[in-house]
């Protein structure tokens, strides 16, 4: 069965809880679906604005059955990014929550789109469909689609295959070894490809997933983590730093059995820390490693081997392959030489898109994933990530293009010069000819912009951005701090 299919013996089991209350099973989802798939033209393109909600995920589902293609954006999405994907992609319907309304959205464009019911019972969620003459097809094997950056808004996304997302959410069910009797907490968004393959994997196996728009730094969600019994959490680093903070070691949460994470590298301090607080407690702390072009996961590192290989991001997944390449014909065979790391498996997505023509593309990668990241593979066979060959980094979690942030800065600020660099969490944006004025309102515009928490970005005036002959920056000559 493929986790988009509702297992008939699910039907009673209870597939979601809120904190409000609210309450729904597998048979509500498949109630809720014979009333909306007739509202939906089978092929067509969906712009699904998330929160971790029932209306979120049954929306969702709903695609992936009726054969649309949902793109999942964040409801907090800035309006003009948004715009702008609408504007490039031209989907054929919008679902938003209330009370959010569409206006804010289309104003400037020359699309108008009409509110639909959903179904009877929609969960808080409203439907609109384009007046526009449906577009280009889209190809026959697109199931969904995701951003590359979270949160800068490219227009960059990544094509995921039905056989991507089924594939991946078995592997993770398998590794992390699930079954019905599991409740993971939504500690992360629905939006991000970390927070949507918790959905994925448990939905496969039968679980009740709690639904919370709550934060760690809230009451309330450790309140509901409590109530309900939850049995795992998932975080990127910065979640395991505020865990830490909050004093989560000291924490009573006995139906705790699991702790996961993902979306950058943990330091070797903090993996240690948790690895030996889950040894003592008598849970599994499990490190995993993934990117969006592979659906979700790529590799974990088995909970046996926490403290052990402390600092690793573990070995493939099951049905996954990974090896080391000097270049893209030369792989690396001894231990601990540092190549790129090459990942081949069914999760490998078809590739990306940036115009709606693009969705109309088969398959371009094969199966086959050049990473980007730089990683060594010690003498028993485990990875450990060293640097990124591109310039990436991972803020609290999501994945932000250095490259992208400059030109939003140039474009904003014209007759600037800017530079971007930094190390995960942690962005420093470097202009010329500014005061700290200036850079306090590039800051606030920024991370408005972007979503992305001023903790973790800064903003510096520098005299002239270090260039070389050819006129490009030297990163590695700009001040650290």
């Amino acid at each position: 069965m493929n986790f988009y299919e509702i297992n008939p013996q699910y039907r009673d089991r209870l597939m979601l809880a809120e904190e409000s209350g609210r309450r729904v099973t597998y048979g509500d989802f498949a109630t809720f679906y014979q009333g909306a798939k007739e509202r939906l033209e089978k092929g067509r393109l969906l712009f699904l604005f998330c929160e971790n909600s029932i209306g979120a995920v049954f929306v969702y589902l709903t695609c992936l059955n009726r054969g649309i293609v949902p793109a999942l954006l964040d409801k907090n999405l800035d309006p003009a990014l948004a715009r702008a994907l609408i504007h490039t992609y031209r989907p054929e319907y919008l679902a938003m929550p209330e009370p959010m309304e569409p206006e804010s959205l289309l104003s400037g464009t020359d699309t108008p789109f009409t509110q639909e019911d959903l179904s009877s019972g929609c969960f808080g969620y409203r439907l609109y469909r384009s007046d526009e003459t449906a577009p280009e097809a889209l190809h026959p094997d697109l199931a969904l689609l995701l951003t590359t950056s979270g949160s800068t808004g490219s227009p960059k996304l990544v094509r995921q295959s039905r056989k991507n997302i089924a594939a991946n959410a078995a592997s993770i069910a398998s590794y992390l070894e699930l079954d019905a009797g599991e409740r993971p907490i939504t500690s992360l968004p629905m939006p991000y490809t970390y927070g949507l393959s918790v959905i994925n994997s448990h939905l496969l196996v039968g679980a009740a997933i709690l639904l919370t728009r709550r934060t760690l730094f809230d009451r309330e969600f450790w309140s509901f983590f409590r109530a309900e019994g939850a049995t795992s959490i998932s975080g990127v680093p910065y979640t395991y730093e505020m865990m830490r903070r909050l004093s989560f070691f000291d924490m009573d949460l006995p139906t705790l059995r699991t702790m996961t994470q993902a979306g950058g590298k943990l330091s070797p301090k903090l993996h240690r820390e948790f690895a030996e607080f889950a040894e003592r407690s008598h849970r599994r702390f499990i490190v995993m490693y993934g990117q969006t072009e592979a659906t979700a996961r790529m590799g974990y590192l088995p909970p046996g081997d926490a403290l052990r290989k402390c600092g690793s991001m573990g070995i493939a997944i099951p049905g996954g392959r990974f090896r080391l390449m000097e270049d893209e014909q030369t792989e690396i065979t001894e231990a601990d030489v540092v190549g790129e790391l090459v990942y081949e498996g069914d999760n490998v997505t078809m590739g990306y898109a940036t115009t709606r023509a693009d969705l109309s593309k088969g398959d371009e990668r094969g199966g086959v994933l050049f990473t980007g990241d730089m990683a060594r593979r010690d003498a028993d066979g485990y990875y450990y990530i060293t640097g990124r060959k591109k310039r990436f980094l991972k803020m609290f979690g999501k994945r932000v293009n250095m490259d992208e942030i400059e030109q939003m800065v140039k474009q904003q600020y014209d007759g600037m010069d800017v530079a971007c660099t930094g190390e995960d969490d942690h962005m420093r944006i470097y202009l010329t000819g500014a005061d700290e004025t200036v850079c306090g309102q590039v800051l606030t515009w920024i991370t408005e912009k972007t979503g992305l928490h001023p903790t973790g970005v800064r903003v510096l005036p520098i005299d002239a951005i270090p260039k070389n002959s050819s006129g490009k920056t030297i990163y590695m000559d700009l001040p650290k701090e």
